[in-house]
């Protein structure tokens, strides 16, 4: 099976796959400083292995989508006062989200 007819989430999960103890790609993602750099990683060793997936297909699915967002201290969403939630998390205070908690 050609691997570019497989998902979207089938392709990432093959680059996880493909990076659990590939040495120098991870020591690359660590130097990244931001997540745009993450994505050039990503974007290189995608194409190496043949996976065909684009910037925006990894930018945009978990958990790369989650490791860009926190290499640039991004929030996804933020509730109340524009702190991102995991900052009013860190306040200490208790947070109460549609009567949930």
């Amino acid at each position: 099976m050609e691997l570019q007819n497989l998902s979207v989430s089938q392709r990432v999960n093959a680059l996880l796959k493909a990076l659990n103890g590939a040495k120098r790609t991870n020591e690359a993602l660590a130097r990244c400083s931001n997540g745009e750099e993450m994505l050039d990683v990503l974007l290189d060793a995608s194409a190496k292995l043949g996976l065909g997936l684009s910037r925006e297909q990894l930018a945009n699915t978990p958990p790369i989508r989650d490791w860009v967002w926190w290499k640039n201290k991004e929030a996804l969403l933020t509730i109340g006062d524009d702190k991102p939630r995991y900052q009013q998390d860190a306040s200490g205070e208790r947070r109460r989200f549609l009567g949930l908690f």
